[in-house]
């Protein structure tokens, strides 16, 4: 497996997954069944062209599951801080000209805690990154 640089804990608006097309790509070709309560993690594969992140993220929290704004946000920022802290766990896995697109969904129909969300958020990346390069 290659070395990767140590990633900075950080996640800029390069790093989110935000084209409609990029998207719907997703959602129609990639792995399904990662699922750890109160999350599902949905993830595609793609080619790197060389340039930007190689990891693309998107966080969906919908309003059928949480009723409340307030707690839609607080559920994302719970997703984004533990991705953030837990992203060189897939960029570790990824072979070289090879790019990943990750989807996390809530699941739950209320709040949860934030150690719960982290601890769902590392077991999802990190069963994504055995199913990668198994």
């Amino acid at each position: 497996m290659p070395t990767v640089p140590t990633l900075r804990h950080t996640f800029r608006k390069a790093e989110h997954l935000c084209l409609q097309s990029e998207i719907e790509a997703l959602f129609a070709e990639g792995l399904r069944g990662l699922t750890a309560y109160p999350l599902r993690m949905v993830a595609r594969a793609v080619p790197y062209d060389g340039h930007g992140p190689r990891v693309k993220v998107m966080v969906s929290v919908a309003k059928r599951r949480l009723r409340h704004a307030v707690d839609r946000n607080r559920a994302k920022r719970q997703l984004r801080e533990a991705y953030r802290l837990r992203k060189e766990v897939l960029a570790g896995a990824l072979a070289e000209g090879e790019a990943l697109h990750v989807a996390f969904v809530w699941l739950a129909d209320r709040p949860q805690p934030t150690p719960r969300v982290a601890r769902a958020v590392a077991q999802l990346l990190e069963r994504c990154a055995a199913r990668l390069h198994p």
